[in-house]
């Protein structure tokens, strides 16, 4: 393999570690076994630190292909909490609000997400790495500023319910979708069209483009596969 030519890296990011987490961590053993002080390498897409699932990396000359492969159709599992909400809609933050749950069903809910799919508007988390005025919203938020997002058009391919636990109002989700599409927001926005609330409680990225969870390495496995392969210098 030729990192410094240009390589692609399939990884299971693990859960509350940043992407910029995982990158770092590959790029610190693939320069030392390169032989190098610092690889170039960067990530094809963002996945929020409590996510797992499908991270690309990009190596050496490959990282011109970021922008394309970010383009590619991204497939999610989610769990939804149904009837509370939290700042950032997932387990990030505690509850700060609950709503009635008692009129959700299973038929409700498969009526309601037939709405989400095709291009819709959403307004991003306040609590994402999305810019205003050149500082993270994140950043803004989390120094106890009024963050105000504008909604972006955004494509869903398709929702399944895989689950519904009427008793613990929790739901379980498959979607296919567009680029810059938050699962944390469509919990959000789901959670409202149920007349209740919903934030995430797992948040798993299955396939990106033609790759899978199956073809990732975990960061456990990386640097047993890194000592196994023949490296160009």
């Amino acid at each position: 393999m030729n990192f410094t030519e240009g390589e692609y890296i399939y990884i299971n990011k693990p859960y509350r570690m940043t992407s910029f987490g995982a990158l770092a961590y590959v790029r610190t053993r693939v320069s030392r076994a390169v032989g190098v002080r610092r690889v170039k390498i960067g990530h094809a897409g963002t996945l929020d630190p409590l996510a797992t699932g499908v991270l690309i990396l990009c190596t050496g000359k490959k990282t011109k292909e970021i922008e394309r492969l970010q383009l590619d159709t991204k497939e999610y599992t989610a769990t939804l909490q149904l009837g509370a909400t939290t700042p950032s809609y997932d387990m990030e933050h505690e509850v700060n609000q609950s709503y009635p749950t008692l009129h959700i069903t299973r038929e409700l809910i498969e009526k309601t997400l037939v709405d989400f799919v095709g291009e819709i508007q959403q307004v991003p988390p306040s609590y994402s790495a999305c810019k205003i005025g050149g500082d993270r919203a994140y950043k803004l938020k989390r120094q106890g500023e009024t963050v105000e997002l504008k909604p972006k058009t955004i494509r869903i391919d398709a929702i399944e319910l895989m689950d519904f636990d009427a008793e613990k109002m929790q739901m379980s989700i498959h979607v296919r979708c567009g680029k810059g599409t938050y699962i944390r927001a469509l919990a959000r926005d789901i959670g409202r069209a149920l007349q209740s609330g919903a934030y995430l409680t797992a948040l798993c990225r299955t396939r990106v483009g033609n790759i899978s969870i199956d073809d990732c390495l975990t960061l456990d496995d990386f640097p047993q596969w890194l000592a196994q392969q023949e490296i160009e210098k």
